[in-house]
């Protein structure tokens, strides 16, 4: 699908596709999406949000003890597209993963998403511990994706590896 030109960010807009970059650290998969979601801000007037899911689990909770999490995801709701970085860092307690799961699902067939991570699906209940949620947010997600499974080298070795050779 072309980011410009005929589609005129339908991935985003109409559509409410989902981008799922999956792979090792170092492959690239953070710089790829923010890649992408520039084009979509550049070219098709796009509101992006770019948070680590550490960050933005954390601002959630934080709303929801001030009984506002409604009103979050309210201004949240304004981005056309929410890229969560590194979705599979943190090991997410019952708290962050019931406001995670319920972020996604705010989201499911209306907003887009972009997540990163190194856990490929089957490792997912570490971050929903709940068999069925976890179902239910990957059965979400993948239902209008686009999944990118990177699987090169680490960047970070490739450069440590020429600087050795020049050494």
């Amino acid at each position: 699908m072309p980011l410009n030109g005929g589609y005129r960010g339908g991935l985003v807009r109409r559509h409410a596709e989902n981008v799922l970059a999956f792979g090792l650290p170092g492959r690239g998969k953070t710089h790829l999406l923010s890649a992408i979601a520039r084009e979509l801000v550049i070219h098709q007037s796009c509101r992006v949000l770019f948070s680590s899911t550490f960050h933005l689990v954390h601002r959630m909770l934080m709303a929801r003890k001030a009984l506002a999490l409604d009103d979050l995801f309210r201004k949240l709701d304004r981005f056309d597209l929410v890229l969560l970085d590194d979705i599979g860092y943190v090991q997410q307690d019952r708290e962050e993963m019931e406001v995670l799961f319920t972020f996604l699902s705010e989201r499911y067939e209306r907003r887009s998403l972009m997540i990163t991570s190194n856990l490929v699906f089957s490792q997912w209940d570490k971050i929903f511990k709940d068999p069925m949620t976890n179902a239910a947010a990957i059965d979400r997600l993948v239902h209008h994706a686009i999944i990118l499974e990177l699987d090169n080298e680490s960047y970070r070795a490739q450069e440590a590896r020429k600087r050795q050779e020049e050494a």
